[in-house]
């Protein structure tokens, strides 16, 4: 017998609700983690009482009640509605596309106005096609909202987002875009949405309660020990790096931030601002006391914001988010063959499963994944 029923890689939020689902069901439980601090990307680092999002905005949403109830279990969240704003050459606009957008875009004051505004430019973008599907992701935009929202919201940013030009993007990644003839700044439209009173650090210290957890402890590091101490892995780390990068690399993007206190009440107004066009560096600011309006912290002469820049991996720096073109989807396959034939591993979360994920869509899965133990 071992000395563990499962160990699990990782105590970002696969990795703390897979825990806490073990734990409950009487399975013990080690989690472990490389970096200093449990959560993940959702830890939240204290600055004079404010919860700083160390590793960009983090909005729970989900139409998933199952899951709003679970996560309300451990800690009780606010109403936060995410409302972002667009500053394009200094100028302001709504998000997502809404009649406020399009008021700000063009003047327009009716439904109809901007349906027909739209409908116009959606309409030279297809006869430029000639008849064609799009081939890249600029084409593809431009057919699904026209010129002035493309050029002005769309393409400074992605090309930021993504390092690469949006005519060398595939049309895929943005198959279609919310557009709405409301004057809802809402940007999503699930049933629920809010942040943790008190910072994402209470959701992760409910889930983990009473469960073993080192951090500072590197699985690759000493693999054959860990190995040895439990029935079964959950690995949430990168997929490529659990094979030894056999198949070849996965590309990543990484995200890098610069973070101030400022000695101000409140800096922009909103707790997320992103600058669409492609001569500021950074793809957005954010002001993280706005997440959390009822914080007593809120009314304090200091903020703290932080300047987002999104970039390659590389080798030392965290990787966020999966590139999903063809090629990395093609060999990402190939590695989940081989995770496949691991019968006491099981691979979550967004690294291991090569995989943008929301918050609630993990939560999802491990429930899913855990039925099947």
């Amino acid at each position: 017998m071992k000395k563990y029923d499962y160990l699990i890689v990782g105590a970002g939020l696969y990795g703390c609700v897979f825990a806490n689902l073990a734990a409950r069901a009487g399975k013990k439980c080690l989690v472990i983690d490389k970096r200093k601090h449990t959560g993940g990307n959702i830890w939240c680092r204290d600055v004079d009482g404010i919860h700083v999002h160390e590793y960009g905005a983090h909005i729970f949403h989900t139409s998933n009640k199952k899951v709003w109830d679970y996560v309300n279990s451990f800690v009780e969240f606010n109403r936060y509605t995410n409302c972002p704003v667009a500053n394009y050459q200094g100028k302001l606009y709504n998000l997502p596309f809404n009649m406020n957008t399009f008021y700000q875009m063009w003047g327009v004051i009716s439904p109809e106005e901007a349906e027909k505004k739209i409908a116009e430019q959606k309409a030279q973008a297809l006869a430029e096609l000639n008849g064609r599907e799009p081939a890249n992701l600029e084409e593809q935009a431009l057919t699904l909202v026209g010129k002035d929202i493309y050029e002005k919201l769309i393409k400074g940013y992605t090309e930021k987002q993504w390092g690469r030009k949006c005519t060398e993007l595939p049309a895929f990644i943005i198959k279609r875009l919310p557009v709405r003839l409301t004057f809802d700044n809402n940007y999503f439209n699930d049933l629920y949405q809010g942040i943790p009173l008190g910072g994402y650090n209470k959701l992760t210290e409910g889930l983990l309660k009473g469960i073993e957890v080192e951090t500072e402890k590197d699985f690759f590091a000493d693999r054959k020990k860990y190995e040895d101490m439990a029935e079964k892995i959950v690995f949430t780390g990168k997929i490529d790096e659990f094979f030894g990068y056999s198949l070849g690399k996965l590309e990543y993007r990484t995200v890098r931030f610069e973070t101030e206190k400022l000695n101000e009440v409140n800096h922009q107004g909103n707790a997320v601002i992103n600058y669409t066009e492609s001569q500021v560096p950074y793809t957005r600011v954010i002001e993280h006391k706005h997440f959390e309006p009822e914080n007593p912290a809120f009314g304090n002469k200091v903020t703290v914001i932080s300047k987002e820049y999104s970039s390659e991996w590389t080798e030392g720096s965290e990787p966020f988010y999966p590139v999903n073109d063809q090629k990395n989807s093609a060999l990402y396959q190939r590695y989940k063959e081989l995770a496949d034939k691991e019968k006491n591993v099981i691979f979550g979360g967004r690294l291991a499963q090569y995989k943008y994920y929301d918050m609630d869509d993990v939560i999802a899965e491990v429930f899913n994944t855990w039925e099947k133990e």
